[in-house]
């Protein structure tokens, strides 16, 4: 079955989609391709525009970092029906570049370079999607007959799901799983890969975060008598200090092999400050944004409720704070933690698969952060494990960048598991 893959088709597929701006928040364009290449692989498609107001109100809604006007999600399905359904899935949207004097390449210009493709979501995760593309490709064509006719011949549904709105919390990914997107097109199955970067290791297990919007008090005084007043800088200050503490407590409390491997699985940063409006001013008010972790086996709620407990704490010690308490709120995405027990026959199955079709068995590994994964799993009750080509160090970076040797090898492991869960023994 590997030898079905197509490493030629596979980047003009990787570079049109690399080409495409999609940041999250205006993925219609990039959808449209999407549901073009699944027909094209002869798939059933059917696009779906969920409204993103509608979808806000879901008690389990997994925030948003962009304001969106639409959520367009497209699914293509072959097989039979009723059955045993496998899923294929991955997100379209991407981050901004950022400034653009970092780059020395252009972002959407699908550059190739020393057997990488570069360019702004090669490795997250549109690496993944050309691998998704040229699996499925290989499976259906692979004995020569029309793709229809192949879909005929199958022995379980197949399902390939692409969603927008990953990187700002998963609103695509929920979308999918309600009746919004029924999951009678294809939104839960049996079994679901999911095809973000993972250095072609099968991940089994994510932590999650949730962004944090803290607004801190002071009290304004001329600098010339700065000891009248209160920074809110320096309460801020404070404040960080106690989540660092926090943090080293919370990972240190951590006995899961699979998160202590990764050092520090559960990261707090402030990502973002503002504050002051007259240099000469003593800070009145700082507000500050950052990521909270969530622990293995959390849920964002009871993250939420530890991020609170440490800032009262810390509020309570002080003698300013304890009286003027910050205000916090948690304002963008809200990703839980999950994970699948790693003797369970889905990433035993794709391990095999991979093993057979590279020669290298991968390793079994949680990470630090949160994914879709969490969604099909906890919502939608699918299993699911994460498993694409790329380092996910470079995502999001200027220059991002995916090894083209990966997301061949990334199609061959799925065009190999596939044949086994799909075609007849």
């Amino acid at each position: 079955m590997t030898t079905a893959v197509d490493p030629g088709r596979i980047l003009v597929d990787l570079e049109r989609l690399v080409r495409i701006p999609s940041v999250t928040g205006s993925e219609e364009v990039i959808q449209s391709e999407m549901e073009r290449l699944l027909e094209e692989l002869g798939l059933a498609t059917r696009r779906i525009e969920t409204d993103p107001i509608a979808l806000a109100r879901d008690p389990d809604f997994p925030g948003a970092e962009m304001p969106r006007s639409s959520l367009p999600v497209v699914i293509g399905r072959i097989g039979p029906t009723g059955g045993r359904r496998i899923l294929l899935v991955g997100h379209v949207d991407v981050v901004p570049i950022g400034d653009p004097a970092h780059w020395t390449v252009d972002p959407w210009g699908a550059t190739r370079r020393d057997g990488r493709l570069y360019g702004r979501g090669a490795c997250d995760m549109k690496g993944g999607l050309a691998a998704i593309l040229g699996a499925v490709r290989a499976v259906i064509g692979a004995d020569g007959r029309s793709r229809r006719q192949r879909g005929g011949d199958l022995r379980a549904e197949l399902v390939v799901i692409s969603v927008p709105s990953e990187e700002d919390g998963g609103q695509g990914m929920l979308a999918a799983i309600r009746g919004i997107a029924p999951t009678a097109d294809g939104a839960t199955g049996d079994a679901a890969v999911i095809t973000e970067p993972t250095g072609l290791d099968v991940v089994i297990a994510h932590a999650g975060a949730i962004t944090f919007r803290l607004d801190v008090p002071g009290r304004a005084a001329h600098a010339s008598v700065r000891r009248e007043g209160v920074s809110a800088l320096d309460n801020l200050s404070y404040l960080v200090r106690a989540l660092d503490a926090d943090e080293r407590r919370r990972n240190a409390a951590e006995t899961d092999p699979l998160m202590t491997a990764i050092g520090l699985p559960y990261p707090t940063i402030v990502g973002t400050v503002a504050g002051g409006d007259w240099p000469s001013t003593v800070m009145d008010r700082v507000i500050a944004e950052g990521r909270y972790g969530v622990r293995l086996g959390q849920t964002w709620r009871e993250a939420e409720v530890e991020l609170r407990e440490a800032i009262d704490a810390a509020c309570d010690d002080d003698p300013f704070l304890r009286d003027h308490r910050p205000t916090l709120e948690i304002s963008g995405g809200r990703f839980s933690s999950a994970r699948m027990p790693g003797d369970h026959p889905l990433p035993v199955g794709l391990a095999n698969a991979a093993e057979a079709a590279l020669g290298r068995r991968p390793a079994m590994i949680g990470v630090p952060y949160g994914a879709d994964m969490r969604l099909l799993v906890n919502e939608g009750r699918t299993p699911t494990v994460i498993y694409g080509p790329g380092d996910i160090r470079v995502a999001h970076a200027a220059d991002e960048w995916t090894p083209l040797d990966q997301v061949v090898d990334c199609a061959r492991t799925l065009a190999t598991w596939l044949e086994r869960e799909l075609l007849p023994a």
